[in-house]
């Protein structure tokens, strides 16, 4: 596993690179997982760019393939910027997704045991 620091619209974040068994990347960041087709810096970046350019949008999308194992928010309720909202299992890991600020639960896309691909969309904050 490779640590790096990279810089996204002025913020700083600390990543980690995991190569898995069969050869996909993984970077996480915090409490989020992101899967790269390369682990170059300018990959990760721009990954996470986008990501966070989304997440500001309120549409919080599954950053990997995997089964819903936990939802922990319900429609109406109102969340604070990094607060657990879904569990996603994938390659035997809890893939804990946070919400990337505050605001009322809007709508939630998925039920406990959904499989998801990467970019379905999960939760929608207003």
């Amino acid at each position: 596993m490779e640590n790096l620091n990279i810089n996204v619209d002025g913020k700083e974040y600390e990543v980690r690179v995991e190569e898995t068994d069969d050869g996909r990347l993984l970077v996480h960041c915090g409490n989020d997982t992101y899967e790269v087709e390369t682990a170059t810096k300018a990959a990760i970046y721009e990954t996470l760019k986008k990501s966070k350019a989304e997440a500001g949008s309120g549409t919080i999308k599954s950053p990997l393939p995997g089964i819903i194992y936990d939802i922990k928010v319900k429609q109406g309720q109102k969340v604070k910027e990094n607060q657990s909202l879904v569990t996603i299992i994938a390659m035997k890991m809890e893939n804990n997704i946070t919400s990337p600020k505050a605001g009322t639960i809007k709508e939630i896309k998925v039920k406990k045991n959904d499989n998801v691909n990467k970019g379905d969309i999960l939760v929608i904050i207003a």
